[in-house]
């Protein structure tokens, strides 16, 4: 897949958004945006179920392998399936991207999540962990409304602070759980957070097989120094474990961003969240980790807040569709 060109995307989002300011207003322009926001939740929301399959498998690789190396063999299968898909094209449009700076600023603030998280992994239980990093979906909406000036309109708001308060509920007191890897996933959530926003900001010109292939051979080179002392060999499951993460991950990733093209980031913060009851089953299944009855409490607001945040943002894409069309 290719990219557009670079005004294209934004063009697109703008007719799509706005409709024609003069003459008849076609019925599907007025639909079609709310639509969209619906599509870019259900594409989140695969997008973030496969991101909590691959924290189950790096929490797995941690205990053997450092992170550096883990991030690596992800990071070098994401770009040979973007070069393989886009070839010599995708790697000319990242030459003539206007988001060069954005794109490493991004990739720095993504690696920086990544090495925080995956280094707090290997001390705590993945339910805890991805519960305190849930605190990034509050970030990028307050980043989405001061950055990229989108209206947070009352029910997006209440989506992600009801997620927020099953985050505060689902960690409970916090004297179980060690200060320096509690304090390492709150930094990984700020770096998360900050990152979806700019996901948006440079989506608007730019496709996602661009963004995927600069963020991961960033990824791939920011770490290629250090794997002379941290290397260690890979046993045939751990290198299949390895490959598959770039192969979740991956697929992970261009869902997330697809869906940050078809809907604003404020809509998809509070999706996030439904990440920790991926969380809660693949921790049972691999680790037998069962969750304080405070995470459960916790888990089932989160729920609700995002479970609430689609029926409602499908109600009114309903809604408009049933309309009279505006002349």
């Amino acid at each position: 897949m290719g990219a557009p060109s670079r005004h294209s995307g934004a063009a697109r989002g703008n007719r799509e958004g706005q409709g024609r300011v003069s003459g008849s207003m076609p019925h599907s322009s007025v639909t079609r945006p709310r639509a969209r926001v619906v599509t870019g939740i259900a594409l989140a929301a695969c997008g973030y179920a496969l991101f909590s399959l691959q924290d189950a498998a790096v929490k797995w690789l941690v205990t053997s392998y450092a992170v550096p190396q883990i991030l690596f063999v992800r990071s070098a299968v994401v770009v040979l399936i973007a070069l393989g898909v886009g070839g010599r094209r995708a790697v000319a449009d990242i030459g003539r991207s206007r988001n060069k700076i954005a794109m490493v600023f991004r990739a720095a603030v993504i690696l920086g999540a990544w090495l925080l998280f995956y280094t707090a992994a290997a001390r705590m239980g993945l339910a805890e962990l991805t519960t305190l990093y849930f605190a990034a979906p509050v970030i990028a909406v307050g980043l989405s409304a001061l950055v990229l000036k989108e209206k947070v309109d009352a029910v997006r708001w209440g989506a992600v602070m009801t997620g927020f308060v099953g985050v505060v509920v689902a960690a409970g007191p916090l004297a179980g759980m060690s200060a320096g890897p509690a304090l390492m996933a709150l930094g990984a959530a700020a770096c998360w957070g900050t990152s979806t926003v700019l996901v948006r900001w440079i989506g608007r010109s730019d496709s996602t097989l661009t963004q995927m292939l600069s963020s991961n051979a960033l990824f791939a080179l920011a770490c290629l120094p250090t794997l002379p002392w941290i290397w260690h060999g890979l046993d045939g499951f751990s290198f299949a474990i390895m490959i598959g993460l770039g192969l979740t991950g991956g697929l992970g990733q261009y869902l997330l961003f697809e869906g940050f093209r078809f809907a604003p980031a404020s809509a998809l913060a509070p999706i996030e969240y439904s990440g920790l009851v991926w969380a809660f089953l693949y921790g049972y299944a691999i680790w037998a980790d069962v969750p304080r009855w405070n995470t459960f409490a916790g888990a089932a607001l989160i729920l609700a807040g995002s479970l609430a945040l689609v029926w409602f943002e499908n109600r009114r894409a309903r809604r408009m569709a049933a309309a009279p069309s505006v002349t």
